[in-house]
């Protein structure tokens, strides 16, 4: 009986020891691993470079897994890309221009949303009436982006590329022409030295046009200033019609009503 139990009892001592050999492994295991992430932590804290080495190997990873499990890519940064913006988060003001001018020439009121938010925020540095900058978008190209005319003016303000290449240097070459809010910039530029030029804003609208020196703009000014009109009383909440489907179709591009060289010419110096 006295053997039994010793032989019980060494078997209880030889488990515990065991277990408690197992308990000191793991804690130590947990512990080490613990040790590691924090030590992980501290060294991509103190070294940003590695945190970014890091990202970029873990989106590779997870882009490679999307594209075996899925067989396309999923671009996650895709939407900051896009030049939209709710219009329901735009100021009364704003977004009753959005959906007017939406309905008018046929646009996706969300990209609209992006050109009338920057209409107003360009305007609001250059002394320019929103409005009119957005008649101008409206006369020259009815909101296409990649418009562009017979002589090269291309854009939603269908700027001479090729004239005002020089400002679109800071905005990364010329091929920005066709990024709607980089367009506007330029041509907002463009029309500003215009008007200062002339010295009047339908005298600025016929230097744009490539009209200052001729009779006749084509009634281009006449047409920009009636839309510019008609968004002021949009702007004021007044019950304006919009003609679907009827976008004022421009005649030319800035610098551009005669073709001639000479015309094409007459923005060429700013």
């Amino acid at each position: 009986m006295t053997a039994s139990k010793n032989i019980t009892l060494g078997l209880r001592t030889f488990a515990s020891d065991i277990a408690q050999g197992f308990f000191e492994i793991t804690h130590n295991g947990f512990a080490l691993v613990g040790l590691a992430v924090i030590f992980a932590i501290i060294a991509l804290t103190a070294r940003p470079e590695l945190r970014q080495v890091g990202e970029i190997r873990l989106f590779s990873w997870l882009q490679t897994r999307q594209i075996a499990v899925s067989g396309s890519a999923t671009e996650i940064d895709a939407v900051d890309r896009a030049t939209a913006s709710n219009p329901q988060d735009l100021p009364k003001q704003q977004a009753a221009i959005a959906y007017w001018l939406s309905k008018k020439y046929r646009i996706a009121p969300e990209p609209l949303s992006a050109l009338v938010t920057e209409a107003y925020e360009i305007g609001s540095h250059t002394k320019l009436d929103p409005t009119l900058i957005l008649a101008v978008m409206a006369v020259e190209s009815g909101f296409n982006p990649f418009a562009q005319s017979a002589v090269g003016a291309q854009g939603l303000m269908q700027v001479m590329t090729q004239v005002h290449s020089d400002k679109y240097e800071n905005f990364g070459g010329k091929l920005a022409a066709f990024d709607p809010l980089t367009n506007l910039r330029v041509g907002v530029k463009v029309l500003q030295e215009c008007i200062s030029r002339a010295g009047s804003l339908e005298g600025g609208l016929r230097f744009y046009v490539g009209a200052a020196h001729v009779e006749d703009d084509g009634g281009y000014a006449g047409k920009v200033m009636a839309e510019h009109a008609r968004l002021q009383l949009v702007a004021r909440g007044r019950p304006v019609p919009a003609t679907i489907g009827q976008p004022s179709t421009p005649p030319t591009a800035p610098g551009r009503l005669d073709q001639s060289p000479d015309k094409v010419a007459l923005l060429s110096h700013f």
